[in-house]
């Protein structure tokens, strides 16, 4: 099992950038697929990114896809996400997650192939 704590949310302005992180405990962190998604105001949770347990395999959202990089430490038992050019649409609570499912060829994009979630850090942008 392994338990996940979201931090470096936080009220930025449009255009700016913001790293959010997601530190690990419990075991056999380097062997889980992990993901980042998000939920907007009024909005069903919708994925962002994920990124295999070698991080030789990355996925992004379109919606996201140049501007957020995703990293991981395995040493660390973190993930990362970079997030530049940030845009208002961009607003919500961001989650990371964890899943015992291997990346396979197009990655984890939904949240029910995750089995550990964190609380969420709040992400706010405003124009």
């Amino acid at each position: 099992q392994v338990q996940l704590v979201e931090s470096g949310g936080g009220s930025v302005q449009a255009g700016d950038s913001l790293r959010l992180t997601c530190l690990a405990t419990g075991r056999a962190f380097s062997e889980y697929t992990l993901g980042w998604f998000r939920q907007g105001p009024g909005e069903d949770r919708e994925f962002v990114g994920t990124i295999s347990d070698s991080s030789r395999a990355i996925r992004y959202a379109d919606s996201v896809r140049g501007r957020f990089t995703i990293t991981r430490d395995n040493g660390k038992n973190t993930m990362f996400v970079q997030m530049n050019s940030l845009q208002v649409e961009d607003t919500g609570v961001y989650y990371c997650a964890a899943s015992r499912r291997p990346f396979g060829i197009v990655g984890l994009t939904r949240g029910d192939e995750y089995d550990y979630w964190g609380q969420g850090t709040q992400v706010t942008v405003s124009s």
